[in-house]
């Protein structure tokens, strides 16, 4: 985390500076060095706010999970609340937006990805991101499914979100319309399983 006092302004520009710096030479060849060029500041206030790169590893991820909760908060606070199946594909679009699939951002996870197996701070964070994703797809599928039968659909859709990520991020990007669409596929199938169709009310443009 940053320490007090660090200007406002010189975050949003060092973190831009992390993930275009990640996005192009991978966080195993990144410097502070290349950060501070880059940022256009020295390298002393780098390590003085953020403990280094692994601290502004940190504290990228925090913003772009902090831009990917609120993608998805829109989404679902826009629909009404006894809409659960579009609510849940309104999570499953946050999680493709536009913001998430700039390259520089899925390069930074797969990077975050990587980090979390050997740094406990960034393993909090993954660990903080995931029981959220299961939280809310829990959460609105039990409108409409059992206990059991809304946590088993939510792992699958959260394995999902995660397999197409990882595969996007791999090789080269993430078709936002064929994800989501996949994953629709998907919930349809779960819900016939459990449900009839006259049973689970599905919003008419799903």
């Amino acid at each position: 985390m940053p320490k007090l006092g660090m200007p406002e302004i010189r975050k949003p520009q060092l973190i831009d500076a992390t993930l275009e710096v990640i996005g192009e030479v991978g966080l195993g060849k990144t410097t502070v060095a290349m950060i501070s060029k880059r940022a256009g500041v020295s390298a002393g206030i780098i390590n003085h706010y953020f403990g280094g790169k692994d601290g502004l590893l940190n504290q990228s991820m925090r913003t772009i999970l902090r831009e990917l909760n609120d993608g998805v908060r829109e989404r679902r606070e826009a629909l009404p609340a006894d809409w659960p199946i579009e609510r849940v594909r309104a999570i499953v679009g946050g999680n493709f937006d536009s913001r998430q699939l700039d390259p520089r951002v899925m390069k930074t996870w797969l990077a975050f990805w990587a980090q979390a197996m050997h740094d406990e701070e960034l393993a909090r964070l993954q660990r903080v991101n995931e029981k959220r994703l299961l939280s809310h797809l829990r959460y609105e599928l039990r409108k409409c499914l059992s206990r059991e039968q809304a946590r088993e659909v939510a792992t699958g859709i959260a394995a999902l979100i995660d397999g197409i990520w990882l595969r996007g991020a791999l090789s080269g990007g993430v078709e936002q319309a064929e994800a989501v669409k996949l994953i629709d596929s998907f919930i349809r199938g779960q819900l016939g399983l459990w449900h009839s169709t006259s049973r689970v009310q599905i919003a008419s443009n799903y």
